[in-house]
């Protein structure tokens, strides 16, 4: 099943996300359907809270941009209840994009590593460290179970200049490749 993306405006995305346990309904296919809504919206990346569910859960399959970074190949993992151990390293920029906010991309800074604990679908638990850009996508997936987005990292400046994109995001003005909703 392919879910539409909740998009800015929405106040679910700005809450904080629940933990769950192996006994959440349907657990397995929601995972399958996120990696299908994922792909169906052409992201690397996905948190629960951006398809109305305000539980600790996103996915991620950074494959596509294996061919611009040989380290991403087969990097394709399910993050359940995850907490952020400890950030590190110079900040450096990216240009983020976010499947909630379309068509806009900015400048984001983040640490360049990242430990972050975490269950897998299978619910065993991992303690890992990513860098580069495996750093840079598990943190964007992970400010969402906290109700942030990446436009909150970015400079007031550009914020204001965006402004008026992000109110024809929140009224449902916004085109988008895949299907969008406000909750």
């Amino acid at each position: 099943m392919i879910y539409p993306i909740v998009v800015y405006g929405s106040a679910l995305l700005r809450k904080k996300s629940q933990d769950i346990d192996a006994n959440y309904p349907q657990l397995k296919q929601l995972i399958d359907d996120m990696f299908e809504t994922m792909y169906e919206s052409d992201g690397v990346g996905l948190a629960a809270p951006q398809i109305g569910k305000l539980i600790r859960l996103f996915v991620i399959d950074a494959e596509a941009m294996a061919e611009d970074d040989p380290d991403l190949e087969g990097f394709k993992k399910v993050f359940i209840n995850a907490r952020i151990v400890d950030q590190e390293g110079e900040p450096w920029g990216f240009t983020e994009g976010c499947l909630s906010l379309p068509n806009i991309r900015e400048d984001v800074y983040r640490p360049e590593k990242v430990r972050i604990r975490y269950l897998d679908e299978n619910f065993v638990e991992h303690e890992e460290v990513y860098g580069g850009i495996k750093a840079r996508i598990v943190q964007h997936e992970y400010d969402h179970l906290d109700g942030i987005l990446f436009i909150d990292k970015i400079a007031p400046l550009k914020k204001k200049l965006i402004k008026g994109r992000l109110n024809d995001i929140a009224k449902g003005k916004a085109k988008a490749s895949y299907k969008t909703r406000i909750i």
